[in-house]
């Protein structure tokens, strides 16, 4: 429909101009410049690094800057996970909510540690004030930090001139916090406040309804959650349906304003990287790639909600959108628009439930996931894993034209294409095989809410959200079982630090490297030839390395579908 394209040419025009601006206040805070927001923000900057003992003049190279990681990491996992089994003995706890499980403690945490925001739980059934504030929401601001942190690293580590240097680790988390998420959450909180979320620390609201009913309505610290969870490509919902939930998103400005925070710092760092290089084209260049797949991906999955169910349509006679699962109040536009967003950045949240869309629909959330999160991705994270993917792509040009393969004036070798594949097979390690322990072992089967091709979905859909840090489910599937909250959290730090140790070694290894000039003979990397390169080594080798699987999964459903088959 044409009124379907306008809504995604505004959120597009809106989304991009706004990261564009970003992009330039983001490149001053990372490169230590006076922004408009340094008088008030410098003076506890300066407190926190000196309270740590450290500072920019004391830069990292890429073990010291990894082991910062992995260190700072580890002490917030498990600050959380004592907070969540301690929780019914902490204050902050007005509706008296007991400890949960030791499995699913550790499943929550290791979750919110790695930006993945996977909930196996019900935030206001088995969570206090308390945990969501001090544990998930402080996780919300770091973890996305932390990712900001590596990205900005890692782009330095392709530009620095011989140094060996990337930066420091303390410095640009600070600096992620204070600079960047905290202002534009609390500006989000605001406005969600205004639009009807709650934000209170009072206890829940019981109610009697039209029929003498005893309701409870659940509210709490959502806004201030909320505002961080999109803006940090966290997801994490404060009540159990997140996005879909009313008071979590009451009205139509407040979707449109966590689906533009959802991609906001995913497409700046297009724009750093371009500025931080010297050459705003590569970034440009970058952002096509990533742009053509978002749009491509966003078309396929309109296209079948917007046709509807055939099967619904033949038994009723009704036509019409698929609506099954979404909230009226957004419709089948607006939820397939978030979808894309959500699993194209590795947020997670959701206003519908994925899985009740359409099986192509569910077959580009499933690949927006499996290639990587890299079609702009989490928050510095899908930005460092397209890095990974530029790698292999230059390569694959090197050995088309019989040259060394060169980025940025620094020659590719052995030990960075090695580096990179090594970060690219954990998505696969993560998805097909735990998947297929997942999907054989008895004891997980009972998570399994679909018979056929679409039960393999599930299965497929939620070891692909935990490899890919990203957080949403296909809702029916049963999560909570101590199998998959354990191999979950274990693909979840796969898919994190698999990839993050890879790529901080990459920059390590180019940062003590001198660029060339450019020669008649370099292979131009900001032009169009370059997207098309990278936007086929993205769908060739991270599409069809799952794709047998997605034969049997979402294919397979459709196709019966258009048989009249159901299950």
């Amino acid at each position: 429909m044409p009124s379907d394209y306008l809504v995604f040419a505004l959120y597009a025009a809106v989304t991009v101009g706004l990261a564009w601006m970003l992009a330039g206040y983001m490149h001053r805070v990372f490169s230590g410049q006076r922004v408009w927001t340094t008088p008030v923000i410098a003076p506890v900057e300066r407190a926190f690094l000196s309270a740590a003992g450290t500072g920019p003049e004391r830069v990292q190279g890429w073990t010291g800057y990894a082991m910062a990681v992995l260190v700072f990491n580890l002490a917030g996992f498990l600050f959380l996970y004592a907070v969540l089994r301690m929780q019914g003995m902490l204050p902050g706890n007005p509706e008296g909510i007991g400890p949960i499980s030791a499995d699913l403690a550790f499943n929550t945490a290791v979750s919110f540690v790695t930006n993945t925001n996977w909930q196996a739980y019900s935030g206001e059934v088995q969570l206090s004030y308390l945990a969501q504030m001090v544990g998930l929401t402080v996780q919300n601001f770091v973890s996305a930090a932390t990712g900001m942190a590596v990205a900005v690293a890692v782009i330095r580590g392709f530009v620095a001139t011989g140094t060996g240097k990337l930066g420091n680790f303390w410095v640009d988390l600070t600096r992620s916090v204070l600079y960047v998420l905290l202002p534009l959450s609390i500006l989000a909180a605001v406005v969600l406040i205004w639009q009807g979320v709650p934000q209170s620390l009072g206890a829940y609201v019981r109610a009697t309804t039209l029929e003498g009913a005893q309701q409870v309505i659940a509210q709490g610290p959502a806004a201030s959650q909320i505002a961080i969870k999109q803006l940090g490509t966290n997801g994490g919902g404060f009540f159990g349906v997140n996005s879909a939930h009313p008071l979590e998103n009451p009205t139509i400005l407040s979707n449109m304003i966590q689906s533009v925070y959802i991609l906001l710092i995913p497409v700046a760092f297009c724009f750093l990287f371009g500025r931080m290089v010297g050459d705003r084209r590569q970034g440009w260049a970058i952002f096509a790639a990533m742009g053509v797949l978002f749009v491509a991906g966003l078309l396929l999955i309109n296209a079948p909600e917007q046709a509807g169910n055939p099967l619904l349509t033949e038994a009723t006679g009704i036509t019409g959108p698929n609506m099954e699962g979404k909230e009226v109040r957004f419709g089948a536009t607006l939820s397939a628009l978030w979808a894309q967003s959500t699993t194209a950045a590795s947020n997670g949240s959701v206003n519908a439930m994925h899985d009740s869309f359409m099986p192509l629909s569910g077959l580009v959330m499933l690949l927006n996931m499996q290639i990587g999160e890299v079609i702009f991705g989490g928050v510095g994270a899908g930005f460092y894993g397209m890095l990974l993917y530029v790698v292999l792509a230059v390569f694959l040009a090197g050995l088309m034209v019989g040259r060394t393969p060169e980025y940025l004036g620094k020659k590719i070798e052995g030990r960075e294409v090695t580096l990179a594949v090594l970060a690219f097979l954990s998505m696969p390690v993560g998805i097909l095989v735990f998947g297929a322990l997942a999907a054989t072992v008895p004891s997980a089967l009972s998570a399994v809410q679909d018979a056929g091709p679409h039960g393999l979905s599930e299965i497929l859909y939620a070891y692909s959200s935990a490899t890919g840090n990203n957080g949403s489910a296909f809702a029916g599937y049963g999560a909570a079982a101590p199998f998959h909250t354990t191999l979950q959290g274990i693909a979840m730090l796969l898919g994190r630090y698999a990839i993050i140790i890879p790529m901080l070694a990459v920059a390590g290894a180019l940062s003590v490297k001198t660029p060339a000039p450019a020669t008649a003979g370099t292979f131009p990397t900001h032009g169009p030839l370059f997207v098309v390169l990278l936007t086929l080594t993205v769908l060739i080798l991270g599409a069809l390395t799952f794709f047998p699987a997605l034969v049997l999964g979402p294919i397979a459903e459709h196709v019966s579908m258009l048989g009249g088959q159901s299950f």
